[in-house]
This record gives C-alpha cells, structure tokens and sequence, in this order.
C-alpha cells in the first residue's frame, strides 16, 4: 500500500488485492469489470446475475466468488504491509506512467524499495543466463555508461546478464530496478538475495505483478518481461540464443514501441545468435554506450543530485513552457494542448521539473516553477 494512502483509498487497494489473487482474471478482464461497475470495490461485491450480464465467463465468475468466500482482505493487505511491500494501482500517482502506456498493464503492482520519477529515463538490459567472458564485460561497460549518464537500469533478476547489470548499475553509483516472475518474497534465483536487498537499500527497487508467496514458474517469465520493456524507454539484448528469454522482452518492446538494441557478437557463437539475428531483423547495433544514449536522447540529462534553473533547450521543453502557467494543468490537457505523444510530454516534464522549470503540484497536474523571463517563441527555435 502506498504510505501515503488515506484510509478511504486504502480500503479501495484492497478490492485490487483481492483481484490480483483470482485465477482467470488477469489485466483486460479486470478493466472491463472496474470500467463497469466503477471501482474495483463494487466489482467485487457485484452479484453473480451481474458479472453474467457484462460477459464474464463462467469459470472466472466461479473463482471470484469462491475468493470473496475464502479470502479476508484485511488481512491479506496486512500479511502485504508486513512483508514491507508497497502496493501500486493504475491509480496510484507513482505508478510508472510508461507501464501504465503498455497493452494489458498490470493492475497491482507490488513493490519493495522506491520507484523516482527520474527513473523514467530507464533502459533495460537483458540477455542470456549462460554469459561468455565477451557478454559479461560488453554488459559492465554498457551499464556503467549508461549509470553514469544518469540513465535507470531495468532487468529481471536472473543469472548471467540480468544479474551483471543489476549489479554493474551498483556498483557505478546508480540506480536499478528488478522485476521478477514470482512474489517480491520469493527471491530467484536464492544467491542473488543479496543483490536484491541491496537494490531495495536506497538505490532503486524490485517489482512484481504477482503476490506473496507465488513461486517462480516457467510461465510466469514471459508477463514479467512485458513489464521489463515496459518500464524502459528500449531494450538492450546483450547476448541471447536462438531461443532465449530475452528474445521475448525484445518482442514486447517492438509491440509497445519502444526501441530495440543488440550487441553484435561472433557469427559462431551460440550466445549471438538471437542478437545477430535480430540485429539483421532491424535491432539497433550498439558499438558503445553513445549509441544508445544518442537515440534515446538521453545525452542531455542533468546530474539529478545537482540541477539548476534553465532555459528551454528543445522545441518541446518551449512548447510546453508556452501552454503553462501558474494556474496548475493536468499533463492530459498538456499532451492535448501541445500535440505531442504522451510518452514525450511525460519524459519532457520530468527533465524540465528537475532543471527547476516546472512544479508537479499534485494529481499530475504542473506549473511553471518561476515567474516567466521573455517570451519564448518556440516556432523561431531550431530543433
């Protein structure tokens, strides 16, 4: 539960417990049944008649009735609450905005550690459990570019890359973040247990759909590596087989458009073969970390430790400037008012709260955060 939460909000977060804990009802069927009845509250107290009506299928019908009878949510969001978890709902004003962007993105969210709004600015870097002497160095050097720029590390937690990155990201100072396929209390694989806790001890955070006590099982990977792309602006494969894991992440990043990167390696090498072949397929070749950082735009992030008061410095950033004001703005009328897509409105903003432009009041809605200097025509700015 968010620590924040008031006590109306909290007793909502737990009807969105109590469907995270149905079988059968996964992302669209509970947004169907929330978009219905209204709140996640009075679906789960909607009679059986009604959940007939609206199209549910029998046998989710007979699993949401049996956990309303078996289930005490109460204590379920206590057994949470102990288990120093944080729980996220489409809701939630920390709920990543990416994600949120994402077909079927998952309702709850569990989550240990903190998630900033600076890790927007995040890519993924994923690959192989069996890692060659080449994929380990490629990954440490990529990520340590990549931390130093201030840049978010996202991976899944596993052997080989998943982990070097996770602790590459460490060990250069910055930040990262883990997602598993199994509960946040069910660490896998067990020896990097460590690494978990030492991501959660201020320096990012591990994150889940599923809840406590859920094991780790083969089809619970391919969801998690939807939030893995998801939560990132691309995805790095560094090494990857004909039939790796990573190749799904690689998928869904293409399906939620998000750019897809590879690491060339040895035509004979087992390890390369997925990353070549997606390479030759349009993945974008990395040489060195400027590669990614250049088409993602992130040459330009500011030291998130030390920013300043700044002037526009893209089109966008003025042409945001334009439309605020100190009357605070919902970012949708923004995204509206600017014509812009919605994830550029979202990363822009956060650069621009960071350099000291612009205030988030609350609600995702913004101001500017000083008293306005000349006006700014964007349209005489070259882009």
């Amino acid at each position: 539960m968010s620590k924040n939460l008031s006590q109306a909000e909290a007793d909502e977060t737990k009807y969105w417990l109590g469907f995270n804990l149905v079988s059968g009802i996964g992302p669209a069927k509970f947004r169907m049944l929330h978009d219905y009845f209204g709140s996640a509250r009075a679906a789960w107290q909607a009679n059986e008649a009604q959940l007939v009506q609206i199209g549910l299928d029998r046998s989710s019908i007979r699993n949401l009735i049996e956990a309303r009878q078996s289930t005490d949510l109460d204590a379920e969001l206590d057994k949470t609450a102990s288990a120093g978890s944080t729980l996220l709902t489409w809701l939630s004003p920390e709920y990543p905005l990416y994600l949120k962007e994402i077909p079927k993105p998952p309702p709850l969210l569990y989550l240990k550690g903190e998630i900033r709004r600076s890790d927007q600015w995040a890519v993924a870097v994923v690959g192989t459990r069996r890692v060659t002497p080449y994929g380990r160095q490629v990954t440490r050097d990529l990520v340590a570019g990549l931390a130093r720029s201030n840049v978010t590390i996202v991976s899944g937690l596993a052997r080989g890359i998943d982990a070097i990155a996770h602790q590459a990201a460490l060990e250069a100072g910055g930040r990262t973040v883990a997602v598993l396929g199994s509960g946040i209390d069910q660490i896998y694989p067990p020896e990097n247990l460590g690494l978990a806790e030492s991501i959660v001890a201020g320096h990012g955070a591990i994150v889940s759909e599923y809840g406590l006590g859920v094991k780790p099982e083969a089809r619970n990977f391919p969801p998690r590596n939807r939030i893995i792309s998801g939560l990132s602006l691309g995805v790095v494969v560094v090494e990857a087989g004909e039939r790796s894991g990573a190749l799904i992440t690689a998928d869904f990043a293409i399906e939620q458009d998000r750019d897809v990167f590879a690491i060339p390696g040895n035509i004979n090498s087992p390890a390369s073969k997925g990353t070549n072949r997606i390479i030759q397929g349009g993945a974008k070749l990395v040489r060195t970390v400027d590669d990614i950082l250049e088409e993602l735009n992130l040459t330009m992030l500011p030291d998130k430790a030390a920013v300043q008061l700044a002037m526009p410095e893209s089109a966008e950033e003025a042409l945001l400037l334009s439309h605020l004001s100190h009357q605070p703005l919902h970012i949708d009328e923004l995204t509206y008012l600017a014509e812009l897509p919605s994830r550029m409105v979202s990363s822009t903003l956060t650069l621009m709260e960071l350099k000291g432009m612009v205030l988030q009041v609350g609600g995702m809605n913004y101001t500017l955060a000083r008293e306005p200097g000349p006006t700014y025509d964007h349209q005489n700015k070259e882009a």
